[in-house]
């Protein structure tokens, strides 16, 4: 059997399905679909040189990767990729060829310092460490089963607090760009990037064709937007979180709960009935929210590093 590796057809939707199922088998903790795989393609600054490729064999869909540099990073010479193979495709030699595709075309375009997430599972961890790089920091993912997890009740907002979906900023969401790029900034990563102009966020962020509008939840605090939780669903009753985040400013107070929480109420109330979310295991706070939630950990990624000779 010949593995051909070859980059994402954007023109045809019918292979960005076929992304899309092939991801899904292989990391079903998180949403994916042809519509989110387009759009982070068409909206991803071109110095980002990112790719979607396929793995095939035989006609058939057997693996993925996604690749790009960290562009806008004040260390140059970085750059990341996920790659994954269909469980039930596995040891073919599309996890070795996407690697190396993946691998080429970053020291093409100048990185030297490599970032990868892994399953944490023996077997992908031995791939990881087979092709030289080391393990760093870790993230988890969680799911809740709305059908049948009982929800903390609602709980009144605080005086001076008022909820809204991010519907309500339609016209004008460049205070939600502001309060997105404050919460980003202080996310933990090992890799540490610039921040997206405005336009730039409302193309990939705002317009994004999974964000759901209505499920997201804003709390304002005398009127300036404190706190959220931005919602993507995938129209076949998955639910995961965008980000969630309150500012500096208003930390301490419980507005990430009551904006999370306020979101997972409308969410079931709309038919939802299966809600997912990752964690960087450094973040205690949104740890602890999640479980407060109801929220398991069902997986863990670890982030291996490889610097290039």
């Amino acid at each position: 059997m010949t593995v051909i590796v070859r980059d994402l057809r954007t023109e045809d939707r019918d292979d960005a399905e076929r992304f899309a199922r092939s991801r899904h088998r292989a990391l079903p903790h998180l949403l994916w679909t042809a519509e989110g795989t387009l759009h982070l393609l068409a909206h991803t600054p071109p110095a980002a040189r990112r790719r979607a490729l396929v793995a095939e064999a035989d006609g058939e869909v057997i693996g993925t990767a996604q690749v790009d540099l960290v562009h806008d990073s004040p260390e140059p010479g970085q750059g990341c990729f996920t790659v994954y193979v269909d469980p039930e495709r596995a040891r073919r030699g599309a996890g070795t060829a996407l690697v190396r595709a993946c691998e080429e075309h970053l020291a093409a375009h100048g990185a030297t310092k490599l970032f990868a997430w892994v399953l944490d599972a023996p077997a992908h961890r031995a791939f990881a460490e087979r092709h030289g790089y080391r393990a760093a920091r870790h993230a988890h993912f969680l799911r809740l089963d709305l059908t049948a997890a009982t929800l903390p009740p609602l709980q009144p907002a605080p005086p001076g607090v008022q909820l809204r979906p991010a519907a309500g900023f339609a016209d004008d969401p460049r205070p939600l760009f502001a309060l997105d790029l404050e919460t980003a900034a202080d996310e933990p990563s090992d890799v540490e990037s610039g921040s997206a102009g405005y336009q730039e966020w409302a193309a990939s962020t705002w317009e994004h064709p999974m964000l759901d509008r209505e499920l997201s939840m804003v709390a304002l605090v005398d009127g300036v937007p404190a706190a959220f939780s931005l919602a993507h669903t995938d129209g076949r009753g998955r639910y995961a979180t965008a980000m969630t985040g309150t500012a500096r400013a208003f930390r301490g107070r419980g507005l990430a709960k009551l904006t999370k929480n306020a979101s997972l109420h409308r969410a079931r109330a709309a038919g939802v009935t299966e809600a997912l979310t990752g964690n960087d295991g450094g973040n205690g706070p949104m740890l602890a929210v999640n479980s407060w939630l109801g929220y398991e950990i069902v997986a863990t990624e670890v982030r291996y590093v490889r610097e290039l000779g």
